[in-house]
């Protein structure tokens, strides 16, 4: 699709199956395909539409800096172009925080969310110092310096793990150095959560290593309404490790 944001961003998606919108939003730094296990399982209940945020996948970006509110706005762009006014969201991850933003600035476009693998507050001082040093990294020796620090924390499952350093290799340096940028200057979404009158999902397995489900459950503290799923022995990466579960957690949002 052409230029659905103010910043000139061409974005690249899926759509799949016939129901209520769904919008499903990869995690850092990988791309659509990490939903391609749970799509067959999805589109006879959902409208599905699965983008490459900007810098992944087959999108682009831009040099200049950008914001989870960008990301946002790009999803607003491809939903206007699409003609769906109003969608339920499912964030792996950064892409939690990607529909966090969303939410909060569009809540009267969302049906439902699920956070998946995610996390409401922003980054202590050391870890938003950590993600500027690894931007520095990446600058200097190119994506491999993530995809090897990561793909430990991901999952134990080695198919898991193969396929996702594979998939965070092809990533571009700028969207991958854009995207730490953000996630470090993110807000903390916690203080929003009660104004949210959509059903929340958090969906997370108990060995992630990455987000500790402990994330999860403040969240399930500050906003008691959400129903919080817990994957017994899934990592990071629940939509590859647990497909089938993850799925029927997703319908929920029907």
């Amino acid at each position: 699709m052409e230029n659905p944001s103010e910043q000139n961003i061409d974005l690249s998606y899926e759509r799949h199956g016939s129901g209520s919108p769904l919008v499903l939003i990869h995690g850092f730094p990988l791309d659509l395909s990490i939903w391609d296990s749970v799509v067959p399982l999805l589109e006879n209940d959902f409208d599905l539409i699965v983008p490459d945020l900007r810098g992944f996948g087959e999108s682009s970006t831009v040099e200049t800096p950008y914001t989870m509110l960008d990301f946002a706005n790009d999803i607003v762009g491809l939903l206007d172009f699409l003609g769906v006014e109003k969608a339920a969201f499912a964030g792996h991850s950064m892409g939690g925080y990607v529909a966090l933003a969303f939410a909060k600035e569009y809540p009267n476009r969302v049906s439902g969310l699920a956070l998946v693998s995610s996390q409401a507050a922003a980054d202590a001082p050391e870890r938003k110092a950590g993600r500027y040093k690894t931007a520095r990294d990446v600058l200097e020796k190119g994506v491999n310096v993530v995809a090897e620090a990561m793909e430990p924390k991901l999952s134990a499952d080695e198919k898991v793990r193969e396929f996702t350093n594979l998939l965070m290799k092809a990533q571009s340096k700028a969207g991958v150095i854009g995207a730490l940028k953000a996630m470090a200057e993110r807000e903390d979404s916690t203080p929003v959560l009660s104004q949210f009158s959509f059903p929340v999902l958090l969906i997370h397995g108990d060995a992630d290593a990455l987000i500790p489900i402990d994330r999860a459950k403040e969240i399930k503290s500050a906003l008691p309404a959400a129903r919080l799923i817990k994957l017994k022995k899934a990592g990071h990466m629940p939509m590859l490790e647990f497909p089938k579960e993850t799925a029927e957690a997703l319908k929920l949002l029907k």
